[in-house]
C-alpha cells in the first residue's frame, strides 16, 4: 500500500470577475448540504434569485481582499501544503470542495503517484454538514466512480485536540501580547439551527437550549454548536481567561431561517453601544484567512465597532501556515503514515 494525504479546504472563485464569482457561488450554494431544501426550492432560490443579485456584490467584496498572487485562501492553503510536504514522508495533495483544484483533481494527483491509501484531511476543526460532511460524501462518490482501488481514512474533527488548542491559544496570545483589550470574541461561521438537529445521531439531544451542549452525549461527535463552545472553553482554560472577558458568536448567516445565535455583527454592535472601546476577535472555524475573516470581520466588523463608538478592534489571524501549526499537522500525518494512533 502506498500512502498519501489530501488536504481539503473550502475553495474560492478563480478571480474577482463577477462571472467567476457567480460560477463559484452556484457550485457552493447548490450543494444540498449547504442549502438543505428540496432541489426545486434550492434551484429557485439560488439560480432564480441569488445568482442574479449577489455575484456583483460578492465580487466587490473579493476585490477588497484579493492578493497579487490570487485568492488569500488558495494562496495560504498552498503555502501550508508546501510546508507540510517539506516535513512529511508521504505525498501531500491539495483540493477545494468548491472551485479549483477540485477534489477529483487532488485524488487524481495522488493516484498518478501510485497512492492507494489516502488520508482525507478536511481543514475544519469542527464538524458540520456544510463543511466536513459534504467533503467526505463527495470524496466517496468520486472514489467509487473513478478510484475504486483507493481506500480512505478520515481525520476526525480536531476541535478539542490538545495540539490544536495549544497552537490556537499560542496564536491568540502572540497577537494580543502587546495589545490592550476588554473582551475576546470567538466568532464562528454560522449554520442554520436545523443543521444541528439534522446532525444529531440521537435524534433527541440537540435542543439548542443553552444546556444540551454542556451535558454529555454521543451527539457531540457531530454537533457543530457543541464543538464551537468546547473549542472556546478549552482555549480560555489554556490562556487562563477570566469569566466574562470572552464569549462566542456566529457570523455569515444567509436567508431568513433561524441560525445559531448570537450573531457576530449584532454582538459587535452591542458591545460598542455598551461602551466597550477595545475589542479583540478570533475566528476558530477557519484555519486559513478568507473572505469571511478578511472582509466580513476585519473590515465590516471593525466598521460596525467604530460606528457605535468603539476605538480599537484587533483581529487574530487564522493559523494559516504558522510554523507551530505546520509541525502539528505534519506530525499527525506521519503518525498516520507509520500507524501510530493520534492521541488527543
Amino acid at each position: 500500500m502506498s500512502k498519501g494525504v489530501l488536504l481539503v479546504n473550502l475553495g474560492s472563485p478563480d478571480s474577482t470577475d463577477p462571472k467567476d464569482v457567480k460560477k463559484y457561488l452556484g457550485e457552493f450554494l447548490m450543494d444540498e448540504r449547504v442549502i438543505d431544501v428540496p432541489y426545486w426550492a434550492r434551484t429557485l432560490l439560488v439560480k432564480g434569485i441569488i445568482l442574479n443579485t449577489r455575484p456583483k456584490k460578492s465580487a466587490e467584496a473579493y476585490q477588497k481582499i484579493w492578493w497579487e498572487e490570487g485568492s488569500p485562501l488558495i494562496v495560504l492553503s498552498e503555502r501550508l501544503q508546501s510546508k507540510i510536504d517539506d516535513h512529511t514522508s508521504v505525498p501531500i495533495a491539495l483540493a477545494m470542495r468548491y472551485g479549483t483544484p477540485s477534489i477529483k483533481q487532488g485524488l487524481q494527483e495522488l493516484h498518478d503517484q501510485g497512492v492507494d491509501e489516502v488520508l482525507l484531511f478536511p481543514l475544519y476543526p469542527q464538524f458540520a454538514m456544510a463543511t466536513t460532511e459534504t467533503i467526505l460524501v463527495l470524496a466517496e462518490e468520486l472514489r467509487k466512480e473513478h478510484f475504486p482501488d483507493m481506500n480512505f481514512t478520515t481525520v476526525p474533527a480536531f476541535y478539542n485536540h490538545s495540539d490544536y488548542i495549544r497552537t490556537l491559544g499560542n496564536s491568540i496570545a502572540e497577537t494580543l501580547k502587546d495589545k490592550e483589550y476588554e473582551h475576546l470574541l470567538f466568532s464562528y461561521h454560522g449554520v442554520p439551527e436545523r443543521h444541528i438537529r439534522k446532525s444529531d445521531i440521537t435524534n433527541s439531544h440537540c435542543k439548542i437550549d443553552g444546556s444540551c451542549c454542556q451535558s454529555a452525549s454521543t451527539a457531540h461527535q457531530f454537533c457543530y454548536r457543541h464543538q464551537c463552545f468546547e473549542t472556546t472553553r478549552l482555549v480560555a482554560e489554556y490562556l487562563g481567561l477570566k469569566p466574562n472577558t470572552y464569549s462566542v458568536s456566529f457570523q455569515s448567516r444567509l436567508g431568513f431561517d433561524p441560525w445559531l445565535k448570537p450573531y457576530t455583527d449584532r454582538t459587535i454592535e452591542r458591545f460598542g453601544k455598551q461602551g466597550m472601546k477595545k475589542l479583540a476577535i478570533v475566528t476558530p472555524a477557519f484555519v486559513s484567512d478568507c473572505l469571511e475573516t478578511l472582509e466580513e470581520i476585519a473590515m465590516e466588523g471593525e466598521e460596525i465597532f467604530h460606528e457605535v463608538g468603539g476605538k480599537e478592534f484587533t483581529v487574530v489571524p487564522c493559523l494559516n501556515d504558522r510554523e507551530e501549526w505546520v509541525k502539528v499537522l505534519s506530525r499527525w500525518i506521519d503518525e498516520w503514515a507509520h500507524q501510530k494512533p493520534v492521541e488527543a
